[in-house]
Formats: structure tokens, C-alpha cells, sequence
């Protein structure tokens, strides 16, 4: 009979409790982290868990086809990524589709509405002389210059104050004049807080010359250098705006170069829609270092959106406050435009050389966030148009999962019988090695949701079902190595060890095999597909780990019991059963006689 070698595999078929212990111990202490991280359940994807599947198509800028390239798409990706995570959504997926595609799946339990404005939103942001405003369908003037009227604040001598270096000044209490109703100024401030409640009527001091109406002879530098037919047709676009119409708010400002003057839509303090002409851009949102929503509790003031910009922003922001204070445009307000809307029409008095600058009104916590996010996190390098909007309810999500479920039980039952029927008493084994592989495939898929955002989907589960065939797999081959090895006359342990080498060889390799498939998958596919991927690949680390750690320790611990060593027949090892054959042992030729030889024998 052929004896185990000595040496390190005998030292480790005489301690295979410590590989047991070993994968206990790991199983306990994962196990014990997902109890303490509350998160006791894989996160689910949208199709299991339910939510919003979004599809936007990069639409180029009229001139800018070549816009749409990689670059670009993957930027927008990362921005849309950002924010959306700066909702708390990091269960989110953003991905491109094709060449100028973009998929947004947003899972159950989000405002998806606030997320589909977040994610579309191309947030060019600019800041831009008003040169009139007006609300919109109100009676146009009876003559070419209106009565004079309050500023936006609504009453002379309103205070604005600067807090740079900690101290405050009161700035001049006359007002600059407005149009006969202008609309809600959310107040910017540089630490200034200017209240910019509208006003109809009229009152303060108001130099004639300063007039809220569109002018023709508007000088370069507040108008932006419109004249002539160009001027024309800007004054009769403004005069013709109604933007009560949502149809006119949809393409008023949109497309319009930074440096060209335009006109734009927004909403009063009264919820009233009003119409803006607007200079050309002073600022735009590239120079906003930061922004973040504050509920500020020192004043009535309520959730406010601060923002600071960069060295270049702020001397750029000083110049056009320090322009409209000197009253060089028609009036001393600026608009605060959003892709293409008006979300603050501001008045100045002196020039803001802070740095620093406060969106308040009425704003509630969400559109805080909301709008601090969208500034945060920058403009998209393209516009995007929204093709499709998918929502997955949760009733079919958990449908979805059901079914998954079912079919991994299925297959589960199926190999537990396949084991049973051909391998007997060697299921003993086989058995409680899937169960440890289960319950290390759950407990790590439920530690990676919080850790990576790791979301299960309908593809993982198949991922998960495949690999139920992996492992079983694995020990079929260890199994058959064992038969053959009895098939050639070796008692149980011998042969265990003896085959284990040839195993472990066939094993890796197989396993490196899957492994490198299921990467080169996560690699060059996006979306669903990876999940699959995913799966595939960390149950293929774990079978290693499994039949290592657990299925070879164990069946060295049964091969020294009397059932599966005997050969029982119903151990899946009887030697008569597997056709093994009698060990070749050698023999001894008998001694000649002595003595005298019969001729005829010899």
C-alpha cells in the first residue's frame, strides 16, 4: 500500500481542524460586522427593488456637433454622478449608452422628480445686467418712459450691509429705479442681504434718464453693444415674450451666447411669471468655487444659498456691482440666471469686493439643496434632452426577486439531488460546503452595499445561480480524483491526499478561468451586465476559498471514520461498486530442489 509522504502535507492532513476553525472564525466575524453595520440585507437594484430608469440624449449647441465626443459624455457622467450622490442617492447608476446617450437609473425610495431636474439640469449659470423687466401680460407703458418706481426692495432707504473684514456698512439709502412691476429679487449678497421684494407703486427719488424700458441708445456697456437691426429685433422679442406661456419660458434665453444680450423668464414674489432683458453676461458659474444651502437663523432670511467664488469670479463679481452701483446700465439690478431662468434679480449700491455672495428668499430646504448642488458640482459640458422616463413599481420589482429566488432554489435542489443520487454519503460534504458558500456570497454582498454601493440586481442573481454549478463543480473533480485513486487499490486516506494535489491543479485552473472571464465581462460591458459579472467572479474567489478552507479539511476528517474508510456502500467510495481492482504486490519465486533432477523434468 502507498502511505502518505511526510512532511507538510502530512502535517496538514493531521490538522485539518485549523482550516475549519480558520473559515468559522471569518464566517463570525463577517457575519458580526454586517449585524453591527445595520445593514443585514443585500441594497437591491431598480429592477428588484423598484425606481426610475432616465434616458438623455446630448443635444449639440446650434454650430457645435463636434461637442458630442467621449470626453465630454464621460464629464457629464461624472457630474451627473456627483449629483446624484449629493441627493444621498449612491445606489444610483449613471452610464453612457452608445455615442451620446446617457442612462440614469434612480432606485425606489428618491425623489425622482428632483433627481431627474439634478441629473438633466445643464446648470449654466450666469450673472447679467437687468436692462427692464416687467411682469408678464401686464399693460405695456403709455409712453416710452414710465413713471419712476421703487427699487426691488419696494421702499427708499433700504440698507445693505457688507461684511467683509466683520464690520458694516450702510451703503447710500437711495434707490435706483424699476419697471412698473418688477419680479421677486432673492437677494444676493456679499454678506449683503438685500430684501428684493417687488413693488408697483411709486416712490423714492428716480432720475428720469434712468428708465426701465429697453433703449435703442443704450450705450455698449449697458446693453451690450446692441444697435441698430439687431437692437430692433432684441426689443421686439422682449415685447412680444408672454411668459405665462410655458411654451415661451421652454426657449426664452436658451442658446444664447454668453456675450450677446438676451431676454429671460421668472417668477415674482407673488408667484407671478415676469419677463427680463438682460445684458450680456458678467459672471458665469465657472467662477462659483463653492456653494452650500444654510438655513440662517439671524434673520427672517430662511434657507439661503451661499456661494464663494474664485479670485477671478470675485474681481469679476466687484466690477459688475461696482458698474450697476455707478448706475451705468439703466438700472442697478442683476439678474441671477439659471439655464436660461431668472432665479434672482438683486440690486446693488456699491461694489461687493468680498468674494463672497447669499441667494435668499423664499426658498424651501429642497430647492436649497437643490440649487447649491447644481453649483457645487458644475455646468454640463453639454445640453441634454430627456428621450424616455421608465419607472419599475415595487410590486414588480419584488415579483422580479421572487422569481429569482425560486429559480435559485431550483437549481440549488436540483445539484443537492444530482450529489445525493451519485456520490451517496459524499453529499455529507458537499452539502454543507454550498451552505458555506451561500452564507459567505450573502453576508459579503450585504457589506458591500454601504461599502461600494454594490446593488443587487436580476443579472447578479444569475450571476449567483451560475455559481452554484462552479462550486459544485469543484467538488466533483476532488471526489472523482478520490475515486480513481481507489479504483487503483489504495485504502480511503491515501487516496485522499493522493488526489487531493491533482485536484487542486484542475480546481485553480478551472476557477482562473471563470475568474478571467467574468473580469474581462465587468471590464468592457456597462449597466446590469457587470453585476452579472460581479457576482460570477467574487463566488468564483470564494469557491476557492471554500473547497480550501472547508471541503478538503472535511473530507480528511471523514476518511478516518469507519463508514466512509470501510467502504459502506453507501458512502459513494465502496471499492466493489467503483470496480476497483486488487493491489499488485510482488511475489517470490519458489527455491529450486536440491537433490538429483529427473531428466524428463528438467
Amino acid at each position: 500500500m502507498a502511505a502518505p509522504k511526510k512532511g507538510r502535507s502530512a502535517s496538514a492532513q493531521s490538522k485539518p481542524w485549523r482550516s475549519l476553525a480558520l473559515i468559522l472564525i471569518a464566517i463570525v466575524a463577517l457575519t458580526g460586522g454586517m449585524f453591527a453595520s445595520g445593514h443585514t440585507t443585500p441594497r437591491l437594484g431598480i429592477d428588484l427593488a423598484g425606481g426610475t430608469s432616465i434616458t438623455l440624449r446630448a443635444v449639440p449647441e446650434r454650430g457645435q456637433e463636434s461637442a458630442i465626443n467621449k470626453t465630454n459624455m464621460d464629464t457629464a457622467v461624472d457630474i451627473m454622478n456627483r449629483r446624484v450622490n449629493g441627493l444621498g442617492v449612491s445606489e444610483a447608476e449613471v452610464q453612457t449608452q452608445g455615442d451620446r446617450n446617457i442612462i440614469v437609473n434612480i432606485p425606489k425610495g428618491t425623489n425622482s422628480k428632483q433627481a431627474r431636474e439634478q441629473v438633466g439640469t445643464t446648470a449654466k449659470l450666469y450673472f447679467r445686467p437687468v436692462l427692464a423687466t416687467e411682469v408678464s401680460g401686464a399693460a405695456p407703458p403709455a409712453s416710452p418712459t414710465p413713471a419712476p418706481s421703487s427699487s426691488a426692495s419696494g421702499k427708499a432707504g433700504d440698507k445693505a450691509t457688507d461684511k467683509t473684514g466683520g464690520k458694516d456698512k450702510a451703503t447710500s439709502g437711495s434707490t435706483g429705479p424699476s419697471s412698473t412691476a418688477s419680479p421677486q429679487g432673492r437677494a444676493v449678497t456679499d454678506g449683503l442681504k438685500a430684501d428684493a421684494t417687488p413693488s408697483t407703486g411709486a416712490t423714492g427719488s428716480a432720475d428720469p434718464k434712468k428708465s426701465s424700458t429697453p433703449k435703442g441708445s443704450a450705450s455698449p456697456s449697458a446693453s451690450g453693444g446692441t444697435s441698430g437691426d439687431a437692437n430692433a429685433k432684441l426689443q421686439a422679442q422682449y415685447a412680444a415674450l408672454d411668459c405665462s406661456k410655458e411654451s415661451a419660458r421652454a426657449t426664452a434665453g436658451k442658446g444664447v451666447k454668453p456675450t450677446e444680450p438676451t431676454v429671460a423668464c421668472g417668477k415674482d414674489s407673488q408667484g407671478q411669471w415676469a419677463k427680463y432683458l438682460l445684458g450680456p453676461a458678467a459672471v458665469d458659474g465657472t467662477d462659483v468655487k463653492k456653494a452650500q444651502a444654510v438655513f440662517n437663523t439671524q434673520n427672517a432670511s430662511g434657507w439661503t444659498v451661499t456661494m464663494e467664488f474664485t479670485s477671478k469670479g470675485a474681481k469679476k463679481f466687484a466690477d459688475i456691482t461696482g458698474q450697476l452701483a455707478k448706475n451705468q446700465t439703466p438700472q442697478n439690478e442683476f439678474a441671477i440666471v439659471l439655464d436660461g431662468n431668472v432665479v434672482s434679480n438683486p440690486y446693488v449700491q456699491q461694489a461687493l469686493t468680498g468674494g463672497n455672495a447669499e441667494i435668499s428668499g423664499r426658498f424651501t430646504q429642497t430647492e436649497a439643496e437643490g440649487l447649491s448642488n447644481m453649483l457645487s458640482y458644475g455646468a454640463l459640458p453639454l445640453t441634454f434632452k430627456e428621450d424616455s422616463v421608465t419607472t419599475v413599481t415595487a410590486a414588480l420589482g419584488g415579483d422580479q426577486l421572487h422569481a429569482g429566488l425560486i429559480a435559485g432554489a431550483i437549481g440549488l435542489a436540483l445539484v443537492v439531488l444530482y450529489l445525493l443520487i451519485f456520490y451517496r454519503g459524499l453529499s455529507v460534504i458537499a452539502i454543507p460546503s454550498l451552505l458555506v458558500s451561500a452564507i459567505l456570497t450573502y453576508v459579503i454582498m450585504a457589506l458591500l452595499g454601504p461599502a461600494i454601493g454594490f446593488a443587487l440586481n436580476l443579472p447578479a442573481v444569475c450571476g449567483a445561480i451560475v455559481a452554484i454549478g462552479i462550486t459544485a463543480d469543484s467538488f466533483i473533480v476532488f471526489f472523482e480524483r478520490i475515486r480513481d485513486e481507489i479504483r487503483e487499490g489504495r485504502s480511503l486516506r491515501p487516496a485522499v491526499e493522493r488526489a487531493w494535489p491533482r485536484a487542486r491543479r484542475t480546481i485553480l485552473v478551472s476557477d482562473f478561468v471563470s475568474f478571467l472571464a467574468a473580469a474581462v465581462l465587468f471590464i468592457v460591458t456597462v449597466g446590469k451586465v457587470q453585476g452579472f459579472a460581479f457576482t460570477l467572479g467574487l463566488t468564483t474567489l470564494l469557491d476557492v476559498v471554500v473547497v480550501f478552507l472547508f471541503t478538503k479539511p472535511l473530507m480528511t476528517i471523514l476518511a478516518r471514520r469507519k463508514f466512509f474508510a470501510n467502504g459502506h456502500k453507501w458512502s459513494g467510495l465502496d471499492p466493489k461498486a467503483l470496480g476497483a481492482k486488487a493491489p499488485l504486490r510482488r511475489t517470490r519465486r519458489p527455491n529450486r530442489p536440491t537433490g538429483p533432477v529427473d531428466p524428463k523434468e528438467a
